[in-house]
């Protein structure tokens, strides 16, 4: 698919792999609409990326609030929304019990709702926009890219509630592709490994070199240009479909 006046909706959007990605779409000619809670970056974002670009302030677990964005690139694009993609997602660390009890409940619950059901939200929202598109010459009317984790496979200690979300991210990326396909729409998934995100830019170098001489090749952290990469290559070959794609240098995570 031709992203070059397509619409284009980028969920978590202010950051990080999002900001990348908004980056790259918007560079490749899309109109471009971001999606996030933290409105100073995100209004900052789409000043920058010009004329093409704008801010949508928007809870992904928020129905109204993702179904305004999405009408918001409907509108912007010359033939209506034909890419979402949805990188907002939280973590927390905890292990199933411990010395001070269970895991918490609220907070496991927390993780899954922002990651898998808010994931969901963006996912049934945006395929039900472009499912009105008129399809291009191979019958194509959008593609869905979904963001989850490596953790969703190597899960590691204390990581329960970010690997249970991110593991149903990746379990219904095929049922999800074969709901749209009589539709023209695509859905496919990335599993990241250790980026370079504002998350780990929070630690110490030494910490954040440690991390990155662990990845077998390249011996470094990916960058959230790579994945920007990654999802314009899954919009431009239509038989990407269904499926997730490790980004991780070969890298499988030990327990700890």
């Amino acid at each position: 698919m031709d992203v070059k006046g397509a619409g284009a909706l980028v969920a978590g959007g202010a950051s990080g792999l999002g900001e990348a990605t908004a980056r790259a779409l918007a560079e490749a000619g899309a109109s471009v609409v971001i999606a996030d809670l933290n409105a100073g970056k995100g209004e900052a974002l789409a000043a920058e990326l010009g004329a093409g670009a704008s801010f949508v302030e928007a809870d992904v677990t928020d129905e109204r609030a993702v179904a305004a964005a999405v009408e918001r690139a409907t509108e912007a694009g010359e033939d209506g929304l034909r890419v979402s993609v949805c990188c907002a997602g939280i973590g927390w660390a905890e292990r199933v019990a411990h010395k001070a009890g269970p895991h918490n409940l609220e907070l496991f619950s927390n993780v899954v709702k922002v990651n898998l059901i808010g994931t969901f939200n963006v996912l049934r929202l945006a395929a039900a926009a472009m499912s009105e598109n008129d399809p291009d010459e191979e019958g194509e009317r959008g593609v869905c890219v979904n963001t989850a984790s490596i953790a969703a496979f190597d899960g590691q200690i204390g990581q329960i509630a970010y690997a249970a979300s991110k593991g149903g991210i990746v379990g219904m990326t095929l049922p999800a592709a074969r709901d749209m396909a009589s539709r023209g729409v695509r859905v496919v998934t990335v599993a990241p490994g250790l980026f370079d995100t504002p998350l780990l830019a929070a630690l110490p170098d030494e910490a954040r070199e440690s991390l990155g001489a662990g990845i077998p090749f390249p011996s470094r952290l990916g960058r959230p240009e790579e994945y920007a990469q990654l999802v314009e290559q899954i919009v431009a070959n239509p038989m990407l479909n269904g499926e997730t794609i490790r980004l991780d240098g070969a890298l499988r995570m030990p327990p700890k």
